[in-house]
């Protein structure tokens, strides 16, 4: 038995992919009058969701999508660097959605933020997969695939691909 299997599963592949569809539809709808729009994924299932959430926006839009990695160490982000993998000035007065696959305490999301607000962009827009509701920052996700009522201890797995499910264990 793998270790998939040893959790519930709370979303299939159908689901999943059609969560994020419609978070690429919301997008489109607070930002249709934007040029272009930067999509930025936490490194990880963040920035492999963020890729998902950018195929389909460019099916429904003819905005020029950026994506970007934001890496940074999510279990010390406050003593590490944030980095982006692409230059600071492709993302001046540009919407970004910061992307990730789970909102937990909103820790991972609240310190990469940190190199948008560095510079000037037109709003800071969030999407995640998962709001679990467990936040101890100050982040309240702008666009939300599935909420899910959790406790500190449980532990929500998302897989993002050909077989794309998310399971609480």
């Amino acid at each position: 038995m793998n270790a998939l299997e040893t959790g519930n599963r709370v979303l299939d592949s159908e689901s999943v992919s059609k969560k994020i569809t419609r978070i690429a539809f919301q997008i489109y709808e607070n930002n249709f009058k934007e040029k272009s729009i930067v999509i930025a994924g936490i490194d990880g299932q963040g920035y492999a969701l963020s890729k998902l959430i950018a195929t389909e926006l460019k099916k429904i839009s003819k905005q020029e999508v950026k994506i970007v990695k934001v890496a940074l160490d999510k279990f010390s982000p406050q003593q590490s660097e944030v980095v982006l993998d692409a230059d600071i000035k492709e993302i001046r007065k540009k919407c970004v959605v910061l992307v990730d696959d789970v909102l937990n305490t909103g820790r991972t999301l609240a310190y990469g933020m940190k190199p948008f607000l560095s510079t000037e962009v037109k709003k800071i827009e969030v999407a995640v997969l998962v709001n679990r509701s467990n936040t101890l920052f100050p982040i309240t996700p702008t666009y939300t695939g599935y909420v899910l009522a959790t406790t500190l201890t449980d532990h929500v797995e998302v897989v993002l691909g050909k077989n794309a499910s998310v399971y609480l264990k």
